[in-house]
């Protein structure tokens, strides 16, 4: 019997659009998340993982919530995760009826690394089936110019909860939304043991 080749899978996972989308499902009880775990419990039995890159950006304004990051995605790179960062922008916010004035931070450059990630991946030939874990519309050229400039491979999206976005599915070729079963079976371990021995906790904040 012949062995038929398996389709090469490169996860893309939009870090802050599955944390909030998860947040706004009611999901906040499931950030400790294996996130290689999840992508394989995502593949068909004739599709392997190649490599998994995720994109996000540090927080700055919180040293809580930077500690907890920091733990986190030492946990993802204890699992050969490559990590992409994007940045945080200063912004300002204002009232016009009471004059009052507010910082607001916006993350940047997220949507233009993973695009520019699923390009150069496709140019050298390091997949068959890009998967993105997102529902970010400014995705949709990226995902337009693969099909129309790759006959051999294509773009699956999986839309975080509460992310699914139709402009995205109409040019993604397959589609699914992530649900909440999928999150409860691929959560870290309360500890997760890195290479050199260290063990990094599951942040208090985050257990149940």
């Amino acid at each position: 019997m012949t062995n038929l080749k398996k389709e090469r899978v490169i996860a893309y996972l939009d870090g802050f659009n599955l944390y909030f989308g998860m947040l706004e499902a009611g999901y906040k009880d499931y950030k400790w998340l294996d996130l290689r775990e999840l992508v394989i419990s995502l593949l068909k039995e004739n599709q392997e993982l190649s490599e998994i890159k995720y994109f996000t950006s540090r927080v700055s304004n919180n040293p809580d919530k930077q500690k907890r990051q920091s733990i986190y995605i030492e946990a993802l790179e204890s699992k050969n995760i490559k990590i992409y960062y994007g940045h945080y922008q200063r912004d300002k916010i204002g009232c016009e009826r009471c004059g009052n004035v507010w910082p607001n931070y916006n993350e940047k450059m997220t949507d233009v690394n993973i695009a520019t990630q699923i390009l150069l991946d496709g140019y050298k030939d390091k997949y068959d089936m890009a998967m993105l874990v997102s529902g970010d519309s400014d995705l949709v050229p990226p995902i337009k110019a693969i099909h129309e400039n790759f006959n051999d491979k294509r773009v699956f999206v999986a839309f975080p909860p509460k992310r699914f976005n139709n402009s995205v599915a109409i040019v993604a070729r397959g589609s699914l939304i992530i649900g909440r079963k999928k999150l409860v079976q691929s959560q870290f371990p309360d500890e997760v043991v890195k290479s050199d021995g260290y063990v990094l906790h599951k942040p208090i904040e985050w257990r149940e």
